[in-house]
């Protein structure tokens, strides 16, 4: 396995610069002057020589097999359990597996697993369509835009205003229940995140059953019949599991855990990851190269083990943003080797506790709807963005 080592970069050195402050946020300024040439290619010659980038297949199958069985435990004592209400405690447990299942597609699509996209597709399709119901073609687009643009405001669909915003400026001109909505939206967004299981669904769906839309993902014929099979298979052998292991009002309460802690799981794994960092626009970011807008725009976690299983190793959000492609269990071999670049460089790298991370994504989350809780909405109307 290969072994990190923080080799020093070519860059100035970091003996004057500012590193992370008391509560885990990067300190002031984290905007530093830019240099010429690529900030990105030390970095990225480093990591290369020292291995990161190569795949590790082994550790993927491993742990898909690992995750396949505990489902297949969960499914098997569902239909033990079925018509006792004691199969309800097995809903959690299906929840966090299928979350892993989650995590598999993602990494998946990154080609994080498998060099031969045709590979990672099938293993993709198998995660994701089949066992989770949510396609993965529109799961790509969508998630490519936001790599290619993380936290910008007119080109990164995870930010564009919908039940939530995320800048003042789009809250300008919500009414009725989307207003009420913003400005109470720091309260609400966990219990939001339980409905984003079946939204990820409905989406999907969406995607390959309706007409092909401009902004969606471009699919085949012969692609877009797959995907449908495939997701047509996941709600009948869902709907059929437990509709013949328990009674319909038990199935359906069944369901409704399982899927808002799913949800929830995964609301919380990506929820720390950019919310409340720096944002672009047209104006703020369009100087940045590829190395400050994934780290100025980006968080990591601090962790164990624990943390790394639980989050899918998207705690390490800004060494996977700089590298999709690297395989999971080497983000924290990459992280010493990203921070020392980034403090050479006098680049702010953000890393908090989990706890302070959901306290700065809530707070900018309240920051963003606060004009509509004054009296009168002013900083609103006069459509002032959040910094």
């Amino acid at each position: 396995m290969p072994q990190a080592t923080a080799t020093p970069t070519e860059s100035p050195s970091a003996a004057s610069v500012p590193g992370p402050g008391a509560d885990g946020a990067p300190s002031a300024p984290r905007r530093a002057p830019r240099r010429s040439g690529s900030e990105f290619a030390p970095l990225l010659r480093i990591v290369r020589e020292q291995g990161l980038l190569e795949r590790r297949t082994g550790w993927y199958v491993r742990g898909m097999l690992v995750n396949l069985l505990a489902l297949a435990a969960v499914v098997t004592g569902t239909i033990l359990l079925g018509g006792s209400w004691w199969v309800l405690a097995l809903a959690p447990a299906l929840a966090l597996f299928s979350t892993r299942t989650a995590f598999f597609a993602h990494d998946a699509g990154h080609s994080q697993i498998a060099a031969d996209r045709r590979t990672g597709r099938i293993i993709q399709l198998l995660h994701a369509n089949l066992l989770l119901g949510m396609s993965q073609e529109w799961w790509n687009d969508k998630h490519n835009r936001h790599h290619a643009n993380p936290n910008h405001v007119d080109k990164d669909p995870d930010v564009a205003a919908d039940i939530l915003v995320f800048t003042q400026r789009q809250a300008v001109g919500r009414a009725g229940f989307r207003r009420l909505l913003t400005r109470h939206q720091a309260w609400l967004f966990f219990p939001l995140t339980t409905l984003e299981g079946i939204a990820l669904k409905l989406y999907g769906f969406r995607a390959v059953f309706s007409a092909p839309s401009a902004d969606g993902p471009r699919l085949s014929a012969r692609a877009r019949s797959l995907e449908g099979l495939l997701l047509v298979v996941h709600v009948v052998a869902y709907a059929a599991l437990l509709l013949t292991a328990m009674p319909l009002g038990q199935a359906l309460v069944f369901a409704l855990v399982h899927q808002m802690l799913l949800g929830l799981h995964l609301g919380m794994a990506f929820a720390p990851n950019h919310k409340g960092m720096e944002m672009a626009d047209e104006e703020n970011g369009k100087e940045w190269g590829h190395l400050r807008r994934q780290v100025l725009t980006s968080r990591n976690v601090r962790g164990g083990p624990v943390t790394d299983w639980l989050l899918g190793g998207l705690n390490y959000q800004i060494e996977h943003h700089l590298f999709p492609s690297m395989p999971r269990p080497h983000l924290r071999l990459a992280q010493p080797l990203v921070r020392a670049h980034c403090r050479a460089l006098s680049l702010g790298y953000c890393e908090t506790g989990l706890v302070e991370s959901y306290r700065q994504a809530l707070g900018h989350m309240r920051e963003v709807g606060e004009p509509l809780r004054t009296q009168g909405g002013e900083d609103a109307r006069t459509g002032v963005r959040s910094a």
